[in-house]
């Protein structure tokens, strides 16, 4: 049981240095009468980071903090804990070493889950240490409740030949795979997909059917790994099932067709689209993972330079214009609309988007879904959204001439339109407006900025290492030695951590092109989208490989990385 404390918090923020004294007494005037605690204060008024006041509540409590907790339960001695136990009182065992097990907690004032530990390990005594809430819960998720039900290769071993015999009849009622892919195994093979899918922080899960196998992919950090082939004969009850979840029609299986999924895993609520497509060996299905609860829009956290930050902040804040975000499939544009959206929301403004799909729901803003069987299209929503008298406009993205024109239009009219366009780099966008149809005047008078981006692979932190390039590697690379010069180069050797690849999460390189005078005008003279770059380029504007080179001589990605996307 955590010692009793000594010092006050706020006495130890003060002697770290991390707040005044007089931050502290105004602090605690605000906590007077509520039941906020002063660190939960600080924390939410940014004076001081989690880490930093965590660090200072193990002092005061005479216990050790541990940012990064490493589980070990090498003779299983954790599977008899509950794990709602676990999550509602945020502690978590560990790991055990002899007769001594060391737990984890988020509140050391919370000493009710102290007792019932003692009584479930009667012959051990106990360690405590600090923990963040959100790592304690990743070590629940990640490790307790993958405890409490089999792996998944073990799942597909249980299931029987005889649960699948409906599948090799030429004749297959819908009552017979309604009811086969109910059947307890399959549901339970099916949730054990998803599960290992966020729990290794899949983006995407495909599903592959061919001539002998089924292939089961996961897109995580944006590549794709085959994960297992369970065998072909479960196909049909495995997509039954699916579709089952997703409220879709089991019996056709000629037209795609396209559903929905809301479930909660470890916590975290997860939406999942769903995509189902006929191919010659069956149904192919894509189930596209949004996990909401961790799903943050901060535009500090989105991989911006600082100097580039500062710059599109300004332009974000301009009272009237368009800011258009270029980048293929899959680059992070929305998440940097929603990150945009999110820093201007405010009580005195209007913000109201046309978005298909809806991907987050943001509270505080109005989204409208585009359905183009009704006729609600791009443009036709943004009609209906300039009489909502708005303030900011999102529109997901600009694929004709009728949405850019509108969205234009907006713009001159005093309103901020933010959007997305597909191509290769910022200065192309311009031309890609022109081949639209939309007049050049048009564009120098209305868009203020151009930002192309694509996400790369970060380094793993746990397995980073420094490394010397030889000539050959330089070369194979297409790297100049000068800009090696001086700088060092990182990679991941490949741990458990990042499932042996060397890259854990991803971060974005950017390309922002603000439209100066001279930019303007040759604009106006219709020049080629090389030559604006050019010029951009001896304004000061970081191409998207200068950017990422940069990025990689920080040690946060590798050049082999930024050579792949950009």
């Amino acid at each position: 049981m955590p010692s009793k404390k000594n010092k006050m918090l706020g006495a130890i923020l003060v002697e770290r240095k991390i707040l005044t004294a007089e931050q502290v007494q105004e602090l605690l005037l605000t906590q007077k009468g509520g039941t906020a605690r002063l660190g939960t204060i600080v924390v939410r008024k940014g004076l001081a980071s989690e880490d930093d006041v965590l660090d200072a509540l193990a002092e005061q409590f005479g216990m050790q903090y541990m940012k990064s907790l490493h589980f070990e339960d090498k003779d299983g001695l954790f599977a008899r804990i509950p794990v709602y136990f676990l999550k509602r009182n945020r502690a978590v065992p560990y790991r055990a070493a002899g007769t001594v097990i060391h737990t984890a907690i988020a509140d050391p004032l919370n000493f009710h889950p102290f007792d019932d530990l003692k009584m479930i390990f009667p012959d051990h005594s106990f360690e405590f240490v600090l923990a963040g809430e959100l790592e304690i819960q990743r070590v629940i998720a990640a490790h307790f409740e993958m405890m409490k039900a089999d792996a998944t290769g073990e799942v597909i071993e249980t299931l029987e030949e005889s649960d699948f015999e409906i599948l090799t009849s030429p004749v297959m009622e819908t009552e017979d795979i309604l009811d086969l892919a109910n059947e307890a195994p399959i549901i339970r093979l099916v949730n054990m997909v998803i599960t290992q899918a966020v729990q290794d922080r899949a983006s995407d899960i495909h599903l592959e059917p061919y001539e002998k196998e089924l292939v089961v992919r996961y897109r995580i950090d944006g590549i794709l790994y085959q994960m297992f082939t369970p065998p072909k004969k479960f196909q049909g009850a495995i997509i039954s099932r699916i579709k089952i979840m997703a409220n879709l029609n089991i019996a056709e299986n000629r037209l795609p067709q396209d559903g929905r999924i809301q479930i909660k895993i470890g916590g975290k609520d997860i939406d999942i689209r769903v995509s189902i497509f006929p191919t010659y060996y069956g149904e192919r299905v894509v189930l596209r993972l949004l996990n909401k609860t961790d799903m943050k829009f901060d535009l500090g956290s989105l991989g911006f330079s600082r100097d580039m930050l500062e710059i599109f902040r300004q332009t974000i804040r301009k009272t009237f214009g368009v800011i258009l975000v270029t980048g293929p499939t899959g680059s992070g544009k929305s998440t940097t609309l929603y990150s945009v959206l999110s820093t201007l929301k405010s009580a005195d403004i209007n913000i109201l988007t046309v978005e298909d799909p809806i991907e987050y729901q943001i509270p505080g803003i109005g989204q409208m879904q585009v359905k183009p069987k009704i006729d609600l299209t791009f443009a036709n929503g943004l009609r209906s959204i300039l009489r909502q008298d708005p303030d900011v406009i999102m529109i997901g993205e600009i694929r004709d001439l009728e949405t850019a024109e509108i969205a234009v239009q907006s713009a001159l009219t005093g309103h901020r339109v933010f959007s997305t366009l597909h191509t290769n780099d910022a200065a192309s966008g311009i031309t890609r407006l022109i081949d639209m149809g939309v007049e050049p005047f048009l564009i120098t008078s209305s868009v203020n900025a151009f930002l192309a981006q694509r996400l790369v692979r970060t380094i793993c932190p746990h397995c980073r290492e420094s490394y010397k390039p030889t000539a050959a590697m330089l070369k194979e690379l297409g790297v100049n030695r000068a800009h090696v010069k001086g700088n060092k180069l990182y990679r991941g050797k490949g741990c458990e951590k990042c499932l042996n690849t060397g890259y854990l999460g991803r971060t974005g390189i950017y390309e922002l092109l603000p439209l100066s005078a001279e930019i303007r005008r040759m604009i106006l003279d219709r020049a080629e989208a090389q030559e604006i770059k050019e010029r951009a380029v001896e304004e000061g504007m970081l191409t998207l490989l200068l950017d990422g080179m940069e990025k990689a001589f920080q040690g946060i990605t590798t050049i082999e990385e930024v050579l792949r996307v950009s």
